[in-house]
C-alpha cells in the first residue's frame, strides 16, 4: 500500500533549524508532485512548498527564502529544510502526493518552535 511518513519534527528555538523527511512507500514518489503542508491548532491547513517532477519549486510567502523543499528519486524521499524558524511557524507538518484526483498523506510530524 502507498504509505507517506514525516519525521524530524521537534522543539527547536526562534531561529533555528529542523530538516523533515518523508519516507514514501508503495509508490514511486518520483514520478508525482510532492509537497509539503501544515497546520496550526486553530488555523487552515497550508500549503507550504511544493516540488515537481521536473523539480521546479514553490513557497508560501510566509516561508519563502527560509524553507528549502528537495527530493531523492533513488531513496523515495522528500525532504523540507527549515532554517530560521519563526514561533508562527509551529504546526504539524504534513507530506502530501498526488495521484490523479487523490491524495495521499503521512501521519504528521509536530514542529514546535519556542523559547
Amino acid at each position: 500500500q502507498v504509505q507517506l511518513v514525516e519525521s524530524g519534527g521537534g522543539l527547536v528555538q526562534p531561529g533555528g533549524s529542523l530538516r523533515l523527511s518523508c519516507a514514501a512507500s508503495g509508490i514511486i514518489s518520483s514520478m508525482y508532485k510532492m509537497n509539503w503542508y501544515r497546520q496550526a491548532p486553530g488555523k487552515q491547513r497550508e500549503l507550504v512548498a511544493a516540488i515537481t517532477r521536473g523539480g521546479t519549486t514553490n513557497y508560501a510567502d510566509s516561508v519563502k527564502g527560509r524553507f528549502t523543499i528537495s527530493r531523492d528519486g533513488a531513496k523515495n524521499m522528500v525532504y523540507l529544510q527549515m532554517n530560521s524558524l519563526k514561533p508562527e511557524d509551529t504546526a504539524v507538518y504534513y507530506c502530501n502526493l498526488g495521484v490523479n484526483r487523490y491524495d495521499y498523506w503521512g501521519q504528521g510530524t509536530q514542529v514546535t518552535v519556542s523559547s
